[in-house]
């Protein structure tokens, strides 16, 4: 992965677009990394990630529970009594 300077960035913008394109950049600001930038593709496709690994953790989440009997019933009533 590139690293490059925030004044870096700023100076030569379309250079950072074009590296992005390839691979992701991390800009440091103050010897810190402050941010990266990263093709459009490169973070639909982990955006698409995180939600399939979300809905992976509620569908395990929910098997556990139903496993220890609850019931859409007794949730009801737990939320009820919050």
């Amino acid at each position: 992965m590139r690293t490059v300077t925030a004044t870096e960035a700023k100076q030569e913008f379309a250079k950072l677009i074009e590296a992005a394109a390839k691979e992701p950049v991390v800009i440091t600001r103050q010897k810190r990394d402050v941010a990266v930038v990263m093709s459009a593709r490169e973070y639909e496709r982990l955006t698409r990630l995180n939600v399939a690994e979300f809905q992976r953790f509620c569908d395990e989440v929910g098997e556990r529970a139903k496993a220890a009997g609850l019931t859409e019933e007794k949730l009801a009533e737990l939320l009820a009594d919050a």
